[in-house]
């Protein structure tokens, strides 16, 4: 389906579509969508900043990814994962500038993973007497197994013009912390904070295959619809740039935080962790003509995706 020349050169000089970084997680929250929507069910179209975008200056723009898994190594520990998603608003302002908006619940949710080993893989063997009192306890299965779930912290940054539809280029920095979950390590056990998270920086390995559509407001299909949808299909991500600080929070006031990071080989340099995400499947959604709209187009384009909700 073919989208005006001014639309596809609007989209082109006022953002990129970028691909999903591989995640553990639990889902948020979200509305299903009709048709073209489909994708954007977690989108932050009410949040303040995306509703004053006048489709002038500033234009907002949705984002959504998905893949249906992958593999994450941090340290010596390497860990499959499962489906993921990440979604955002971005709005853009003049002057190649972006802001993104993370939706409730944060940018990135995705399955939970089994850490390959469990404790005995992150902590044992050992020499120390009160490791090597933990691992004797280990044979029962209930005790050894550790899942890991990536979780979203502050604010993704770093939207980078057009580097989604290409290859080779950083897409976007998204902030993350992984919880490791085990009733040994208790519920606060953690690679990574708020404070010094993991810096993801995907990008694509290989390029996608792009589309586009038009959609009418309520996610029907339209070639002449108030809406555009670029498709950027079936690209692999990677990202090897990223250090992993230590653990922090495991077991009683932190007393395994020491042996989790000896075996598994934290903090770890960037250099020595890997990410790698299958198939990621990004869309992204603008007004065809947000121009029409102003100065409007943010309260607008939040009716649109409302009309849609099934």
């Amino acid at each position: 389906m073919r989208t005006s020349k001014r639309v596809r050169v609007g989209l082109l000089a006022s953002f990129t579509a970028f691909a999903a970084v591989a995640s553990m997680g639990t889902a948020t929250a979200a509305t299903t969508l009709n048709g073209s929507w489909a994708p954007f069910s977690r989108c932050p179209v009410d949040d303040p900043a995306m509703l004053a975008a006048d489709g002038a200056a500033d234009i907002a723009v949705c984002v959504s990814s998905h893949s249906p898994g992958g593999s994450i190594k941090l340290g010596n520990t390497v860990v499959p994962f499962g489906a993921s998603d990440l979604q955002v608003g971005v709005v853009n302002h003049p002057g190649a500038v972006s802001t993104v908006v993370s939706p409730p619940g944060g940018a990135l949710v995705a399955d939970s993973a089994k850490v390959p080993g469990g404790l005995l893989g992150l902590m044992c063997p050992s020499d120390i007497p009160v490791v090597t009192s933990i691992c004797k306890t280990l044979t029962d299965v209930s005790l050894n197994r550790v899942t890991a779930t990536i979780e979203s912290v502050n604010t993704p940054t770093d939207f980078q013009l057009l580097a989604g539809a290409t290859s080779g280029r950083p897409i976007i920095t998204l902030p993350v912390r992984i919880h490791l979950e085990n009733s040994l390590l208790g519920d606060k056990c953690y690679i990574g904070s708020a404070s010094n998270p993991i810096l993801l920086k995907p990008q694509n390995l290989t390029q996608p295959a792009t589309t586009s559509e038009q959609f009418a407001g309520d996610g029907t299909p339209d070639p002449a619809g108030a809406m555009n949808r670029l498709n950027l299909l079936g690209a692999t991500q990677t990202d090897t740039t990223y250090a992993v600080p230590g653990t922090n929070g495991c077991g009683l006031l932190g007393a395994l935080n020491w042996a989790v990071n000896l075996k598994t080989g934290l903090p770890s340099a960037a250099g020595n962790n890997n990410v790698t995400l299958n198939d990621a499947q990004t869309y992204v959604a603008v007004m065809t003509s947000p121009g029409d709209s102003a100065p409007n187009a943010g309260k607008v384009m939040a009716q649109y995706w409302h009309s849609a909700a099934r």
